[in-house]
């Protein structure tokens, strides 16, 4: 394991250690389960200025083998997607790639900071990348495919406008961050700051030790999380999850397994008293699909302009415990008797629908970074 160093894109100087952020568990956790799973689809983080976003995302950096590649507001398409040298075509006929931002960011974290903000047309672009783990340039009929796997993370405040749903939607996970309301907590995040600013290399030092730990267990869950099993149970109860908040299309459903799968792996990585053995299945529990949906969930269910931002807890462990008790009951019936377990009709099942948009696969992870795609689920792992 390497010593982890806290450290900015060009590593130089210390940047505020991960395990030092204070009030700010729900997103540190969305980051660490994105890192885990790049097929997540990153991650949108709302809310409004000086809630330590940016210093939650910059801390990241340091567990992933790339860098942090931020992406300005005012970049141009060529300077985010890249350009093809169409002059060396014509005078050697071979085609010359100029990388962009989203090259750059490959085995990293792209950061766009204030996302609303950004032109439709890059932000398309910069999903169409995480989800494929590859960036195309096209410029005068010739084309050119580069790698570019990263951790999407963008920043907004509601404030100053809103994503388009549609847009909204491609995210893997929303969080919403706030200031705490606690004196306590508030007191300590000064102090932390005010100490790492009179003395940044003392300060990375005070925590080098927690960080490292953490450090440890992101590898130990990477090594676990080809174990955990996604059963036709557990498919079954996200299904019936995302029904009940009504959402719209597939997308939730898909983003849920893939995080509960994370979650699973990262919660027995730090578990000191289980020892999974290699090959054994790791089970998603309840647990697992709850913190998966209440990141995945609330910027994708229907609500009026007014309405708060997240989840109703109340309908959700229901819906939980619903889901729980159907499942349970309908894989007791079928091992008593296998027939007797209710196939789905022919006109229920879509992908074998050529009318219908094809959905997407449940992809293996047992490629690392180097050798699959991130739509693959491959983990970013340091070299």
């Amino acid at each position: 394991m390497e010593k982890i160093t806290s450290a900015t894109t060009a590593q130089t100087e210390p940047t505020f250690p991960f395990t030092a952020i204070v009030g700010q568990q729900r997103l540190q956790l969305a980051l660490i389960l994105t890192a885990l799973s790049p097929e997540i689809g990153g991650v949108v983080i709302r809310g409004e200025k000086g809630t330590a976003k940016t210093t939650t995302v910059r801390a990241l950096a340091p567990f992933l083998s790339g860098s942090l590649v931020n992406l300005p507001l005012g970049a141009t398409e060529d300077r985010v997607v890249g350009s093809i040298d169409v002059e060396t075509v014509l005078t050697t006929g071979h085609a010359q790639f100029n990388p962009g931002l989203l090259s750059a960011a490959d085995g990293g974290i792209l950061y766009v900071d204030e996302i609303n903000l950004l032109p439709d047309h890059l932000v398309d672009s910069v999903l169409d990348a995480a989800a494929t783990g590859r960036v195309v340039v096209e410029r005068d009929g010739i084309s050119h495919s580069a790698t570019s796997r990263f951790v999407l993370v963008g920043t907004m405040n509601p404030e100053e406008g809103e994503l388009r749903p549609q847009l909204l939607d491609r995210f893997g996970l929303a969080i919403d961050v706030t200031a705490s309301k606690d004196p306590a907590v508030r007191a300590e995040i000064v102090a932390r700051r005010l100490d790492f600013d009179a003395n940044p290399e003392s300060f990375v030092t005070r925590f080098a030790t927690d960080d490292e730990a953490l450090h440890a267990r992101i590898d130990r869950a990477r090594t676990l999380l080809d174990d955990v099993e996604l059963t036709p149970s557990i498919l079954g109860q996200i299904a019936t999850v995302c029904a009940a908040f009504d959402v719209d299309g597939m997308r939730a459903d898909i983003v849920i397994a893939r995080t509960a799968r994370a979650h699973a792996a990262w919660r027995v990585a730090g578990d000191e008293s289980a020892q999974p053995q290699p090959g054994n299945p790791i089970e998603i529990t309840a647990e697992d699909i709850k913190v998966a949906a209440e990141m995945a969930l609330p910027h994708r269910r229907r609500r009026d302009p007014f309405d708060e931002p997240g989840l109703d807890q109340e309908q959700l462990d229901d819906a939980l415990q619903d889901a729980e008790e159907q499942f349970r009951d309908d894989q007791n019936q079928s091992e008593s008797d296998p027939e007797s377990y209710p196939e789905p009709e022919a006109d229920q099942v879509s992908q074998f629908d050529s009318n219908s948009e094809p959905q997407e696969p449940q992809q293996s992870n047992s490629a690392g970074l180097k050798g699959g795609r991130a739509a693959e689920g491959a983990p970013f792992r340091r070299s």
